[in-house]
């Protein structure tokens, strides 16, 4: 069982995916990626394919700690309409031993399926809509309860350090932000 899922369609971005996977690698966080597609070969929104740990059937999201989804306009698309995911995000995130992280346009897959009601929330400038009764509030990464979202691919490191910190600490989240010459650090 993985901590975390990182789960992949055709067309994510690619940096909002793997600058995330790295950081939580880094701060010792057992992340596996995973293609809703059908197949392992996913190509991302800027045309670079990579290979999937594993296939959405493959794997039982109900044993991983978080769910991560990516963002990227196609990528977001097909996670939002596959239902074995929402479904598996609607129950992560009744779980307040569990969590749930979306970044870009990824939030809007949380917002239309309920899962950010009454929440904070931030997304990529034109999604607010998409976060139904979440108070959206533009930060680069915000953390209400159990779901942490992220605006862009500019804040991808800045989310995985934040899901390291909550996954493991702040402490092993500081260490790598230093490690990595996070801007913060200087």
């Amino acid at each position: 069982m993985a901590e975390v899922y990182a789960f992949l369609a055709d067309g994510f971005e690619l940096v909002e995916c793997l600058a995330v996977v790295d950081v939580l690698r880094r701060g010792g966080v057992d992340v596996r990626t995973v293609s809703i597609t059908g197949k392992k070969e996913v190509t991302s929104a800027q045309q670079v394919t990579v290979i999937a740990d594993y296939l959405f059937d493959e794997v039982e999201p109900s044993q991983a700690v978080c769910l991560f989804l990516p963002g990227g306009k196609a990528g977001t698309d097909s996670l939002g309409a596959f239902r074995p995911l929402i479904e598996a995000l609607k129950e992560a995130a009744a779980d307040k031993n569990r969590h749930v992280a979306a970044i870009c346009a990824a939030p809007s897959v949380l917002g239309q399926n309920g899962i950010l009601v009454g929440r904070e929330a931030t997304c990529y400038p034109g999604f607010e809509d998409k976060l139904i009764e979440a108070e959206y509030t533009g930060a680069g990464v915000v953390t209400d309860g159990n779901v942490t979202t992220g605006r862009g691919m500019g804040v991808s490191v800045d989310m995985g350090l934040e899901l390291l910190a909550i996954l493991r600490s702040r402490d092993i989240s500081d260490k790598i932000k230093a490690q990595i010459q996070h801007p913060d650090t200087f």
